[in-house]
């Protein structure tokens, strides 16, 4: 996904959940409903979510300076994990929190009209938006699963919206069959159990965004499809007899550092300058993303610059 669609999922989900967690405080505040103020929480910590993330887009789009020579790319990756502790700290912990409360000291909610009303309104809304998110995401070359994908992706504004967006509609499933259950059973007690299911709910989702934010922010490899075309582009020239490692790291999601370690033939030091000029040149314009190549000859008596086991899982 370029970071025009991922910058326009945003957007979308930003302008579906702050109309959704408006709605839903007011009907909370008029009906007393647990699960609706879960709800409601969880809306707006979306809400705050996505202009975090906007923010950190906006960040990783500075160009290098003396301090940050590579550029600020891995500031989208920091905002995305601040991303995942608000959901856990705020979302999951008020919800929680709620839910835990109203068990205690359960309290009859009234106007489940209005509760079906709103939250099939805010179904309607995240349903559009996790349709839009679902449509502008791709899944990654290679991936075996949904999930599989969202753990290989580089761009985590588009996963961490689409997760969002899930949570959301699973939590209105939530939400609508605890105060169901609660009217028809007459047992207030469930309104606060709903809440509570939002609440881990929450807690699952932001473990999952955590984990993947954090691998991001210390730094993975390129796709095995990108280290492909590196090594190939490299093995073609005529003066590399081998490529003896190759490792690349993402500084963002269209920001990729390369490193390789090639064997040359018998040649001289000018024609091996000529040769890593030409193949850094092709990787900068068939790879795009590849926004540094550092290519270096191999020598016999030091060994690789990456385990050769780490080179060849990479490539």
């Amino acid at each position: 996904m370029n970071s025009g669609s991922t910058r326009m999922t945003v957007y979308a989900a930003l302008g579906a959940n702050l109309l959704i967690a408006l709605t839903k405080f007011i009907a909370a505040a008029w009906t007393g409903s647990s699960a609706m103020l879960s709800e409601g929480i969880h809306s707006l910590v979306d809400t705050t979510n996505q202009v975090l993330l906007l923010y950190g887009q906006h960040r990783a789009a500075r160009p290098p300076d003396r301090d940050h020579p590579l550029g600020h790319g891995r500031e989208l990756y920091f905002w995305s994990f601040i991303v995942a502790v608000m959901i856990f700290a705020l979302g999951a912990g008020l919800a929680l929190y709620e839910g835990v409360q109203h068990v205690i000291s359960p309290k009859e909610s009234t106007g489940h009209l209005t509760n079906y009303i709103v939250l099939g309104i805010a179904f309607i809304l995240e349903s559009a938006s996790w349709t839009f998110a679902l449509r502008n995401f791709k899944m990654v070359d290679g991936s075996t699963s949904f999930f599989d994908s969202i753990q290989r992706s580089k761009d985590p504004p588009a996963f961490i919206v689409l997760l969002e967006d899930s949570a959301a509609v699973l939590g209105i499933i939530i939400a609508a069959v605890g105060i169901a259950a609660s009217d028809y059973f007459e047992l207030p007690v469930l309104d606060g159990v709903a809440s509570i299911g939002i609440g881990l709910l929450l807690g699952a989702t932001a473990i999952l965004l955590a984990r993947e934010s954090k691998s991001l922010l210390i730094g993975e490899a390129a796709s095995p499809r990108i280290n492909r075309s590196i090594r190939q582009i490299a093995e073609s020239d005529e003066a590399v007899k081998e490529v003896t490692s190759l490792w690349t790291v993402h500084l963002a999601p269209e920001q990729i550092i390369s490193v390789l370690e090639l064997d040359f033939a018998d040649l001289r030091t000018t024609d091996i300058e000529n040769a890593v000029e030409r193949i850094e040149k092709r990787i900068r314009e068939d790879i795009p993303s590849v926004i540094f190549a550092l290519i270096k000859p191999a020598t016999e008596d030091q060994p690789t610059s990456v385990p050769e086991q780490v080179a060849v899982s990479q490539a």
